[in-house]
């Protein structure tokens, strides 16, 4: 893997983690458990299953499996999704090999994109919960 594109994906994480943060900072406490209808994930269940997505995505550098429990809170949810963006972005930076059939064109179009995708579901949950992400800087 290139330095450059292993740059450039520490760099989405990065991004990644920062759209995460600003759609979830400052939400309402019962945002967590918010259902906009059914069969539609809650913040709390997107997170976890964005955790899975890069779970899987840490998978094709060691092997194995990742499938997460749901944690009993956001902010446990957070804290474990924040931990595997750090494992991520570890593994990029020691320049870890990818297994056989991973590149990392397949990284970004795969679970990279699919979990900034859902960051940008909790963002719209926050509007339709009445508490929208709030713009900065604020407009006149």
């Amino acid at each position: 893997m290139s330095e450059e594109k292993r740059q450039l994906l520490r760099h989405f994480l990065a991004a990644l983690a920062y759209r995460t943060q600003k759609a979830i900072r400052g939400a309402p406490a019962d945002f967590d458990h918010f259902r906009s209808g059914p069969g539609v994930r809650t913040p709390a269940e997107l997170l976890c299953h964005m955790t899975s997505v890069l779970g899987y995505a840490r998978t094709c550098f060691i092997g194995g499996t990742y499938r997460p429990e749901p944690l009993s809170s956001l902010q446990d949810e957070i804290q474990r999704f924040h931990e595997m963006l750090e494992s991520l972005a570890d593994h990029l930076e020691n320049r870890s090999p990818l297994l056989e059939g991973m590149t990392e064109e397949r990284l970004l179009q795969g679970p990279f994109s699919d979990a900034m995708t859902h960051a940008g579901q909790i963002a719209l949950l926050r509007r339709l919960a009445g508490a929208p992400v709030p713009r900065w800087p604020a407009r006149a």
